[in-house]
């Protein structure tokens, strides 16, 4: 499933992409956002770049900031949408500030949930190798080598893909098509003006007296794109004479009066400048100190980190207004309600303000606070019916979290805030199908040594369970006995009982299922001398549920999985749910109620679904699929198994190599293949393996149950029989081959 889509703002070096039918829809995959204005000139632009694609694998649009390139290049990106079997991604990099984020950022814009514990890299290679599709690359210039060497390893092994990079240099890549993006024309550029202009003010029109001064103020601009929306802002209490007058006053003052001599990155610095000078004080204070941010921010957040002695938080909203007036700050909408952003050259003009006052440090620093805060209250409110709404936000704020992880690892005395705040994000990494990067940030934060026991300790549990999700026995094993000989010595006995229950799971998903349940049974034990209840205790008694279904006492599992249920109901839990909804529907279809346990797992998958969480959605897949050669569908049942083939590889080792959690699946393989015959059954593999996750999804809910597939003659199980006899185990069947590589998601 896509995430959801985030505007871009107007024509500028963080400019937004068209979709080139308009209104964002889009006939093929592919993240480009709808336009909020419209696309003006730059059409032989467009043909040059559209030419350059079929020529060469990678072209990168170079400029100035503020001249056009994201625009450029997303516009054009949207144009040749229909070339892309695989679709179109825009992959913005300007707030990804730590080069080991990198693949993650590319990834998570393709839609690719990578569960497993391989390089995110070869997760990237592998989804890449076998699709066609445009990748729009866009702000990568602070992170060029790094950048540079992930496209050239791509472009090796994905043949169908080519790239649309824009930065302000180039990649210095063998094949690379360098496109330089020169200012606009001097026609362009009044359309430009004149449009924005009316967006500004409705009554505003080109006429003999005001085109003079408006080519005029252009010519001064030198036709960028980012000059001439900030000079258009002006109007609301300006007219065009009165613009040009002031910006003609100041460039004499910075130039020495030879405009000849403009530079285009001096002329855009100066048309900043100018409406920076423009500003009221507590504006220009604002702006300053709002470059701290990375990406989106809300206002309160704005209204706790900006605020002060010299700016009060009930004056933040009035002198935000303000600067959205004039289009330094720019709204957007979002699925958490309204936000803001800044394009990264207005940002990067108030941190260099924000510098020379002497304040980042305190601001940054004021920043992290905040952002410790709202992970700690997401962490509580996950177990709560605003679940849905935490997942939302956290999204959102993401490029804010990393900046704050980032901020805590910069002193070693603040590093264990950095463990703190990647231990309390678990339920993003692994409840919202970030373990990946959940691994990269946990990793980084245990290489620092400190003294602070506690968010130490529950970093590593969390490394520990991320470490079980993926695969990953010998990493997961690691951390968690040093979680649980340093809780016992530190004597934390919620890390201890953590670490206990972790290393049930562990036992689970590798079939020691004896000692599984004996671990979880005294997890949950330690959770209730604690008082602790929430999603991860839920997850306890869930997992002991499968154990002890498992082993054969199915009586017992479902007990388990309706006190869990109730539970949730009260406290508006889901994810955990999924999981216990998953584990009833197991024990519905082994006592032969096929029609009753689609519909539990028909809610499970759409609730895994809509958490972006791949094991849920995978497992309730392999299990609908029993259920659905039960009910007579065999070729559906082959479908939707190899769909799930297809999810596979990016959750880690199919059915995590397990004979229990592979018992459907071998015995829906029995069965189709009954009733299909290899060629059929084949197929209709290799159909399932050529849907997208949300296809898969949408279809699997929509059901397709038929009549009973029968017996052959002589058959000494009828074909209706779900599962083995609890107790008896089956090795699971070899997966067909399938398309592999990761499915879309968001």
């Amino acid at each position: 499933m896509r995430r959801p889509q985030r505007p871009l703002p107007p024509a500028d070096d963080s400019g937004s992409p068209a979709a080139a039918g308009g209104a964002g829809a889009h006939a093929s995959p592919g993240n480009l956002p709808a336009e909020l204005n419209n696309f003006v000139g730059r059409e032989s632009e467009l043909a040059d770049l559209a030419r350059s694609l079929e020529e060469s694998r990678l072209v990168t649009v170079i400029g100035v900031g503020g001249v056009g390139k994201t625009r450029l290049a997303t516009r054009a990106a949207a144009l040749l949408e229909k070339r892309y079997c695989d679709g179109v991604w825009l992959v913005e990099l300007s707030a990804v500030h730590d080069a080991g984020l990198l693949e993650h950022a590319v990834a998570d814009a393709l839609g690719l949930t990578d569960h497993t514990h391989r390089p995110p890299r070869t997760a990237l290679i592998e989804h890449c190798a076998e699709r066609r599709l445009l990748l729009v690359l866009d702000g990568f210039e602070h992170l060029v080598d790094d950048c540079a060497e992930l496209v050239r390893d791509l472009l090796r092994r994905a043949p169908g893909l080519r790239v649309l990079a824009a930065g302000r240099l180039p990649l210095e890549l063998a094949g690379e098509a360098v496109y330089p993006l020169a200012t606009m024309t001097d026609g362009d550029a009044l359309r430009l003006f004149a449009e924005r202009a009316a967006g500004v003010r409705p009554d505003f029109r080109l006429t003999e007296r005001s085109r003079g001064p408006a080519r005029e103020l252009c010519r001064r601009l030198d036709g960028i794109p980012l000059a001439l929306e900030l000079a258009a802002g002006r109007l609301r209490a300006l007219s065009t004479e009165q613009v040009l007058q002031r910006l003609d006053d100041r460039f004499r003052l910075l130039t020495g009066g030879s405009r000849s001599a403009l530079d285009r990155h001096q002329t855009l610095r100066t048309a900043i400048g100018w409406s920076h000078e423009l500003c009221a004080p507590a504006q220009r204070l604002l702006w300053a100190r709002l470059s701290v941010f990375a990406g989106q921010f809300d206002l309160e957040a704005v209204e706790y980190i900006c605020s002060g002695p010299e700016l009060p938080a009930d004056s933040v909203l009035d002198v935000l207004c303000g600067l959205l007036a004039q289009s330094v700050v720019l709204r957007e909408d979002s699925p958490v309600g309204t936000r803001y952003r800044m394009l990264d050259t207005v940002r990067e003009y108030g941190a260099e303000w924000l510098a020379a006052t002497g304040d980042t440090d305190r601001l940054r620093r004021r920043h992290r606070d905040w952002f410790l805060g709202l992970a700690t209250w997401c962490e509580l409110d996950w177990f709560s019916p605003r679940q849905a709404e935490v997942a939302a936000r956290v999204e959102c704020e993401l490029p804010n979290l990393r900046r704050a992880m980032e901020c805590s690892l910069e002193t070693p005395q603040e590093a264990h805030l950095a463990q703190y705040l990647a231990g309390t994000l678990w339920f993003l990494w692994v409840g919202c199908g970030r373990l990946s990067e959940g691994r990269h940030w946990l990793g980084h934060v245990l290489e620092e040594e400190t003294p602070y026991d506690a968010s130490r300790l529950k970093a590593l549990w969390v490394l520990g369970y991320v470490a079980v999700l993926q695969g990953d026995p010998v990493g997961a094993i690691s951390a968690l006995t040093e979680c649980r000989e340093e809780a016992d010595a530190a004597g934390d006995a919620t890390a201890a009982a953590y670490a206990v229950h972790r290393t049930g799971c562990l036992a689970l998903v590798t079939d020691d299922l004896e000692r599984a349940r004996d671990l979880l049974d005294d997890a949950l034990g330690r959770y209730r001398e604690l008082g602790e209840l929430n999603s991860n205790v839920l997850m306890a008694q869930v997992e002991l549920a499968m154990s002890t279904g498992f082993l054969g006492d199915l009586e017992r599992a479902a007990a388990i999985c309706e006190e869990v249920r109730d539970i949730c109901e009260d406290h508006g839990e889901r994810w955990a749910l999924s999981y216990a909804l998953y584990v009833l529907a197991y024990a519905t279809l082994q006592r032969g109620h096929p029609e009753r346990a689609r519909k539990l797992l028909a809610e499970s998958l759409s609730i895994s679904h809509d958490f972006h969480d791949l094991l849920g959605t995978v497992l309730s897949l392999e299990l609908l699929a029993l259920v659905t050669v039960t009910e007579g569908d065999a070729a559906e049942a082959a479908l939707l198994q190899g769909a799930a083939d297809r999810i596979w590889p990016s959750v880690g080792l199919p059915l995590f190599g397990s004979a229990h959690y592979g018992v459907p699946r071998a015995r829906c393989q029995e069965l189709a293949l009954r009733e299909l015959g290899e060629a059929r059954y084949t197929g209709a593999l290799r159909a399932g393996g050529e849907l997208g996750a949300d296809a898969a999804v949408g279809r699997a809910l929509r059901g397709r149950p038929g009549g009973r597939v029968q017996a052959e003659p002589g058959a000494e199980e009828p074909a209706g029989a779900a599962l083995p006899a609890p107790g008896r185990t089956r090795k699971p069947a070899a997966s067909p081959a399938s398309g592999r590589g990761g499915p879309e998601r968001r």
